[in-house]
């Protein structure tokens, strides 16, 4: 989960570089909508592994109700907020129309969510 949440983390700073671009009304940097891309969609990708390792490791190995904890009730709700702002960022990038300010918002709170789930799983360690 450490490599997800980093990448989702860089990924969040290259959005930034988007946005900063945006609201100056000035040109994105080169290749930076591409480098956010690339950093987003294997982030949300292995998030998604991670939370799936995570509730297997809660029922089968521990023995663990999947949502007991305070960390597997947040790492789903950060789950739906990454897959909310990947749907969103995918309807961008296909010029679907879609919300720039949703996609940043989701994308924000999912980066906020994954950090605080991350520490609240500390406890969970062995």
């Amino acid at each position: 989960m450490f490599v997800s949440v980093v990448l989702a983390g860089a990924a969040l700073r290259a959005g930034l570089v988007l946005r900063r671009a945006r609201a100056a009304r000035r040109p994105a940097p080169r290749g930076a909508r591409r480098r956010h891309l690339r950093l987003a969609k294997p982030a949300v990708v292995l998030m998604s592994i991670g939370f799936v390792g995570g509730w297997i490791s809660a029922v089968w190995l521990r023995g663990w109700s999947p949502f007991g904890t305070f960390h597997g009730v947040l790492g789903a709700l950060v789950l739906a907020l990454f897959a909310a702002a990947a749907v969103h960022g995918w309807r961008l990038e296909c010029g679907r129309g879609g919300s720039r300010q949703a996609h940043a918002l989701l994308g924000a709170f999912a980066m906020l969510g994954a950090l605080v789930a991350a520490v609240a799983g500390f406890v969970l360690l062995p």
